[in-house]
């Protein structure tokens, strides 16, 4: 889908605040009510907009130690995958989990609430799949964070 300049506006509008009312982004992209919509249904179904979202506070849930966990293995098979991206699924306290290219093999977004309770994630981690080395670096600081993407490459 090509996205001109007035896509680009309304999903940096989105993205900073899903709830804002149809009106305020009408305005703000020189436009009526009803060719806005247009818009944003169409970018909708180009999956342009995958899903619109609320953004908790970690540290507000009790959740506000982030941990990166680099997975190394030395199974390299489709059916090894599987059962692990399975099973890492099913860990509400991973957020991402990523396939990366270099040393690393994998690499895991996780938040807790405190150290131990890391030890109860990773307890749950190693049983899922046969692992050869699990390295967690734990955040001190959030120097950045958004979910915002650049738009300007679009179209």
């Amino acid at each position: 889908m090509k996205l001109d300049k007035t896509d680009r506006k309304i999903l940096q509008l989105l993205q900073a605040d899903a709830s804002i009312p149809l009106e305020q982004i009408a305005r703000q992209v020189h436009l009526t009510s009803t060719p806005a919509w247009r818009r944003i249904q169409k970018l909708e179904k180009a999956g342009v907009i995958e899903r619109r979202v609320v953004l908790c506070n970690a540290e507000r849930l009790g959740v506000g130690v982030t941990v990166f966990v680099a997975v190394r293995t030395g199974q390299h098979n489709a059916q090894w995958l599987d059962r692990f991206a399975r099973g890492v699924r099913d860990i509400p306290e991973v957020l991402e989990f990523h396939r990366m290219s270099g040393e690393v093999d994998y690499l895991l977004k996780v938040v807790t609430p405190d150290i131990r309770s890391y030890d109860a994630v990773y307890k749950k981690l190693i049983k899922v799949a046969e692992l050869s080395d699990v390295s967690s670096s734990f955040s001190m600081e959030r120097i950045k964070y958004t979910t915002a993407l650049p738009v300007d490459y679009a179209g």
